[in-house]
This record gives C-alpha cells, sequence and structure tokens, in this order.
C-alpha cells in the first residue's frame, strides 16, 4: 500500500443429586463425560488489532457466492469455508461487520450461532476434533459497511459512482465476507459474483468465466495460491478490459473508462517491470497479474491487492513498481501480525530506489542520503517526521502507515547492504522472498535470515539503532 499521510449469566442453583445424576447418565455430552472441546480465541491478540482473526482452526479455502445492486446498495452472499481445527472445539468464531446472517451450518447441518460486535460465534451439532477438518456455510445480506480506519482513511466496501470497490487494508474485508480476517491465516479463494448486465466484476487471481443471462452478468475467479483475506479485492464497476501477456504470464487489467488514456503509457509498461522484479527478486509467486484502475480519488490510496493491484487512479510508473513488489514483500511474504507492516512496505518502498538505481536515477545511498539530511521532502516538517518512531514498532494502529513504515524501513535495507556488500544483499532479497513463499514472517525472522546470510557480520547496530531504535541514529 502507498501511505494514507486504523455470558450467559450463570445462576447458581441447588438441586437435588438424583436428578443431575439421571441427567448425565441421559447425555453425556452435557455433563462433562462426553465434553472435549473449548470455545475458540475471539481474535489472535495482534498489538494493534487484538480482535482481528479467531483462534482455534485455519482456513484453507474461501468459496463466496455473492450478488450486488449497486443502486439498493444490497449485498447477498453465500461463504463457504473449509477449514482444520487446530485444537478440540465446542465453538469457533468469524469475523463479520454488518450484514446479516441467515443461516448458518458446519458439516451440512444447521448450527447455532449470535452476534457480538463483528464476532459471529458459531456452535456446531459436535464438537470439532483438533485436526479434523470441517466446511462452515453462511448465508447472510445487507447494505455492506465503509469501515474508517484509525488513521482516518477509508475502507470495506466503498461505493463508487457505477458500482463498488472492496478493499480490506487492515480489516476492511470483513465487511463484506465471514471469515479470519487476520494475515496469519491465508487461504486459497474461489468467488462467484452476479452483478447488473453492462458492469463488471473483478477480483484476483483468474476470470475462470464470465456469462449474461436475464438482465445480470456472472463473474467467476479463481485464487489458487495462499492469500491473506486483506489482500482480497471486489471491483464492480464499467470497466474496459484489457487482457495480454507478460512472457507466459497472463495480464488482465480493469480500467475505469474515465482513466485509461492516462492509465495505458503505465499499465503497458507491466511486463518490463515484472521482468526486472524477477531479476532482483526471484520468480513471480502468481500464476497471473494485472491492474485495477477504478475512478476513486477520495480513496486517496493504492493497494496491493494480490495479483492485481487496485489504483484510484492513473499511476504513475513508481506508484506501479511499488505495488508491484508488494507482490513478493507483503503479499507471497506476509506479516504475520500488523507490528510487522514494515516488512511490506520497507521492500516495496526500497524496491523503487532500486527501480531508480537500476534505470539511470540516483542510486539506493544518494536517496538515504537525501533522507538521512532532510532534503528528500520538501519540507522540514516531512523529513522530521522519518525519526518519529522505528519502523518495527509504530506507537500505535493509527500510524502502521506512517513514513517511518516507509522510509526509515527502507533504510534498515540499505544499512543491511551497507553491511553484507551488494552480491550477498542481492542473495538476501532474493532468498527472503523464496524461504517465506506463500508464508507468514514476522521481524524477528527478518533478523535472523540476514545474519545466517552473512556470517561474521555485525548487525546488532543496525537492528538497535534503526530497526527499533529511538530518534534518528547517529551516521556510522
Amino acid at each position: 500500500m502507498v501511505s494514507r499521510a486504523r455470558r450467559i449469566a450463570g445462576v447458581a442453583r441447588s438441586v437435588p443429586l438424583v436428578p443431575v445424576l439421571l441427567v448425565c447418565s441421559l447425555g453425556l455430552t452435557a455433563c462433562g463425560g462426553g465434553v472435549h472441546g473449548t470455545p475458540g480465541a475471539s481474535g489472535v491478540r495482534d498489538p494493534y488489532f487484538p480482535k482481528a482473526g479467531n483462534g482455534g482452526y485455519d482456513v484453507t479455502h474461501y468459496g463466496l457466492r455473492l450478488a450486488y445492486d449497486p443502486d439498493a446498495h444490497h449485498l447477498t452472499g453465500t461463504a463457504t469455508l473449509t477449514a482444520r481445527a487446530t485444537e478440540d472445539l465446542s465453538s469457533f468464531n468469524l469475523d463479520l461487520r454488518g450484514l446479516e446472517v441467515e443461516d448458518v451450518t458446519v458439516g451440512g447441518d444447521t448450527a447455532r450461532f449470535n452476534r457480538a460486535g463483528q464476532e459471529l460465534t458459531v456452535r456446531p451439532p459436535g464438537d470439532l476434533d483438533r485436526g479434523e477438518t470441517f466446511r462452515v456455510t453462511v448465508r447472510y445480506s445487507g447494505a455492506p459497511e465503509t469501515v474508517t480506519d484509525p488513521d482516518g482513511s477509508e475502507e470495506g466496501w466503498l461505493r463508487t459512482t457505477d458500482g463498488a470497490l472492496a478493499l480490506g487494508e487492515p480489516t476492511g474485508s470483513m465487511t463484506w465476507f465471514p471469515g479470519n480476517h487476520h494475515p496469519s491465516d491465508k487461504a486459497a479463494y474461489d468467488l462467484t459474483v452476479t452483478v447488473p448486465e453492462g458492469l463488471r466484476a473483478v477480483s484476483n487471481g483468474e476470470l475462470r468465466g464470465e456469462t449474461t443471462a436475464r438482465g445480470r452478468t456472472t463473474s467467476t475467479w479463481h485464487s489458487a495460491e495462499p492469500m491473506a483475506s486483506y489482500l482480497a479485492t471486489l471491483a464492480i464497476g464499467r470497466f474496459g478490459v484489457s487482457r495480454s501477456r507478460a512472457g507466459d504470464l497472463p495480464v488482465y487489467t480493469a480500467v475505469d473508462p474515465a482513466e485509461a488514456e492516462a492509465s495505458r503509457p503505465v499499465l503497458d509498461r507491466i511486463p518490463e517491470v515484472l521482468r526486472w522484479a524477477e531479476r532482483r527478486f526471484g520468480p513471480y509467486p502468481f500464476s497471473s497479474t494485472g491492474a485495477i484502475v477504478d475512478r476513486a480519488p477520495e480513496v486517496g490510496y493504492a493497494l496491493e491487492t494480490q495479483s492485481r493491484p487496485v489504483f484510484p487512479g492513473a499511476p504513475d510508473l513508481t506508484l506501479l513498481v511499488h505495488e508491484l513488489a508488494h507482490q513478493w514483500y507483503g503479499d507471497s511474504v506476509t506479516p504475520e501480525s500488523w507490528r510487522d507492516m514494515w516488512l511490506n512496505e520497507g521492500f516495496a518502498t526500497y524496491a523503487e530506489w532500486l527501480w531508480e538505481e537500476d534505470h539511470g536515477g540516483r542510486s539506493a545511498q544518494e536517496t538515504f542520503d537525501a533522507l538521512y539530511s532532510g532534503d528528500y521532502f520538501d519540507t522540514e516538517e516531512a523529513g522530521e517526521a522519518l525519526w518519529d518512531f522505528p519502523p518495527a514498532e509504530p506507537p500505535s494502529a493509527a500510524r502502521i502507515s506512517d513514513p517511518p513504515v516507509y522510509w526509515r524501513g527502507a533504510m534498515v535495507l540499505q544499512k543491511v547492504r551497507q553491511t553484507a556488500g551488494d552480491e550477498r544483499f542481492r542473495r538476501i532479497l532474493r532468498g527472503w522472498a523464496d524461504t517465506y513463499r506463500y508464508g507468514n514472517a514476522d521481524t524477528a525472522d527478518f533478523t535472523a535470515f540476514v545474519e545466517k546470510q552473512a556470517p561474521g557480520e555485525d548487525f546488532q547496530g543496525i537492528w538497535d539503532d534503526w530497526l527499533y531504535g529511538k530518534g534518528k541514529p547517529e551516521r556510522a
């Protein structure tokens, strides 16, 4: 992303012993003999969004069937999640903000459920055993919400002049489908969307089919590689579509007609940018690529939605480089928690520096020097903001997209390059993307990885001063 500068009350009663024993003999599952599961946690204790995600299970696949009427602003959905229990469960939670739940089934059997804020608690007919694979289906409908993040920006379901745009970083995806909405749980996706004829529904991955009948158009999208829910997107509108190839890789772009002319020169360079990125970062991690360019200036940011970044207007080349670099750093290698945001944004910002260095502009070291001296930004205030906090420890949810996460995060990488040397640094960039491909990693994983790749070098000062240190480090 480009910076946006987010009980049943227990009443004890005395009862005769014999009836209690009788009840227990008739129904062990109600009296402890057959009860082995416990409720799954209603959050994964993310340092900034503690209620995001849920404990006790891991989702492996989302099957979403949606229909949206823009005029009525009404969404109808059926979500089928395939998951594996990671502990014995008597109940589990899904994240879902707003919308009305009509019914829930687990394994095809009706399940009880209740709502409390963003928590949808599901009680299956029987306990789920650790290691058991299960399917939960939720039918729901209503008017999907727009979320205002702690930093004041908007995400979730954003209405546009001709449809809608669904963006999910950090928590907005729960406004349009139920799930385990935390980056630590990644899954494959199949999405089928029906919209009024004349509109298109564009999402991540590959378009598997598009049909029109009785005034409605239905599109089916497939994403095989694991994806964090915040990277899922859905754009509905009157898009012009272009299909091409970057080598063997299919390229699908959807552009609002008002942005087509200004977008074309930059989007035509997607194959060139990908060839360069593969030389720098290793093989492209997904089976398709492209972009969505909507007419949504009020959004104010671009987002690295997996395989198909979203731009709220025509992008420039630097922005395209940034969002495509995220396909390696952020999308394929995804942060373990929102505290690790710099592993997304520091890497994508550093990719901008490398692109400039490799195409006749200033070197990454020159960019580093300009930032350090205060000459990079237009104002002294912007330059000083770089040192407000260390990139690995944003002070609050409202600041996970602030300048230190981006530019000072990139400066950490340049310091690593200075210490490791160019050749080993090249191996670090490629090796990091390869070692954690399709997985999650945190800052401790990164520092350990760097030290392993460059044995004998001392990186502790970089970690202490540049990654975790407060204020402006002394220039070494």
